[in-house]
């Protein structure tokens, strides 16, 4: 399989031979890894099960994750979900890579549908399940919304939304999720909605694609799955715990397929993400630490925080040349936006993840401030 290099390898390689300004301590504002301690609550429950380790976890999820997830989706979203409705997994990039080789495995010839730009496990799955990719361009013209081609989706096997968006923090509404589950009932094709950022809304909760189903009516879910994770809401993406829920009647399949892929949770991270998952608290915490973040964006640089996310996608001259500068003169890593898209989408942007605490924020924001005034 030619699998194309991930853009952080792609950062490296284009940094690679430049020395950074040592005036400036080095900072980053590249992957989208939250810098807050992990609550101690959570850490107590890991020490405290740690003697579990003796003991195989199931594939399924034990009945303390279960419940606790269960506990979320109705807190959070007002889901009643089913057990059947539901499996844990060790985080959701597993998920991202497997499902659709699982999904698409007998399909003769087929056809993936994602946003560009991406989260870059959504092209390695295609490629490990030889799929067709036909991508939703997100862009000004749209406002970084996926554009419906009624077409290209009547080819479609599978489709992955990304609401809220990596890398643009574009968030779609209601409305246009319930067209999304239409769509995939009219064509038959399973529809995937990538939630890992919904619980970093700034202003009101945000609904899942499964609210949305309901509202059409589709309340089995048939072809609308989400996933969700821990990583981002709870500062613990070393828990590696998520989620993939929806239709039962594919969740049963895959649960099968599961088994082979030997990717269970060990126990004592099981225990961990059950009282994570089952507290909202935590959650309130950190989300007011990012909307402190997007205010100290606002003084910096004037702009105007996104409905969700810990993203800045800044528009710049150009992403390589910004990219090279910035950390030359300022020793400050940013993503450039061509690295997470293809076709020439991203060109023109950085990414910027506001992952740290408001005043080490502010300093790495100064420093592309005066980046975009000196160029």
């Amino acid at each position: 399989m030619n699998f194309e290099t991930y853009p952080f390898e792609k950062l490296n390689n284009l940094l690679n031979d430049i020395t950074p300004n040592s005036d400036y301590e080095p900072l980053s504002l590249t992957i989208g890894e939250p810098q807050f301690a992990t609550p101690s609550f959570i850490l107590d429950a890991l020490n405290n099960n740690a003697s579990l380790l003796n003991k195989y976890p199931k594939t399924s999820g034990e009945m303390v994750l279960r419940e606790a997830m269960l506990k979320y989706n109705k807190e959070r979203f007002n889901l009643t979900l089913e057990s059947s409705q539901i499996i844990p997994t060790f985080g959701t990039r597993e998920v991202l890579f497997n499902f659709p080789q699982f999904l698409l495995h007998d399909v003769k010839e087929p056809v993936m549908v994602f946003p560009n730009p991406f989260y870059q496990i959504y092209e390695g799955s295609a490629k490990a399940s030889r799929a067709e990719v036909i991508y939703l361009n997100l862009n000004e013209s749209n406002n970084f919304l996926p554009t419906i081609d009624e077409e290209s989706l009547a080819k479609a096997d599978f489709v992955i939304l990304n609401s809220p968006n990596n890398p643009t923090s574009s968030v779609m509404m209601i409305e246009d999720l319930k067209k999304w589950v239409e769509l995939a009932l009219k064509h038959n094709f399973v529809l995937l909605n990538d939630e890992c950022y919904s619980d970093l809304y700034l202003n009101e909760p945000l609904p899942s694609l499964l609210n949305a189903s309901i509202e059409v009516g589709n309340d089995e879910f048939k072809n609308v799955l989400v996933i969700n994770s821990i990583s981002k809401r709870s500062s613990a993406p070393g828990l590696r715990s998520g989620f993939i829920a929806g239709d039962a009647n594919i969740l049963k399949e895959y649960i099968v397929y599961r088994t082979y892929v030997g990717c269970a949770s060990p126990l004592p991270l099981q225990e961990a993400a059950a009282v994570a998952w089952a507290d909202q608290e935590h959650v309130d915490i950190f989300r007011q630490k990012y909307k402190k973040n997007f205010e100290v964006a606002k003084e910096v640089l004037g702009i105007d925080a996104p409905e969700a996310t810990f993203y800045i996608w800044l528009k710049v001259d150009d992403e390589i040349e910004f990219t090279t500068r910035v950390y030359k003169e300022y020793n400050l890593k940013v993503i450039p936006g061509s690295f997470l898209g293809r076709e020439g989408e991203g060109k023109g942007y950085v990414r910027l993840a506001l992952v740290y605490e408001a005043d080490k924020t502010k300093e790495a924001l100064d420093r592309i401030k005066l980046a975009l005034e000196n160029n």
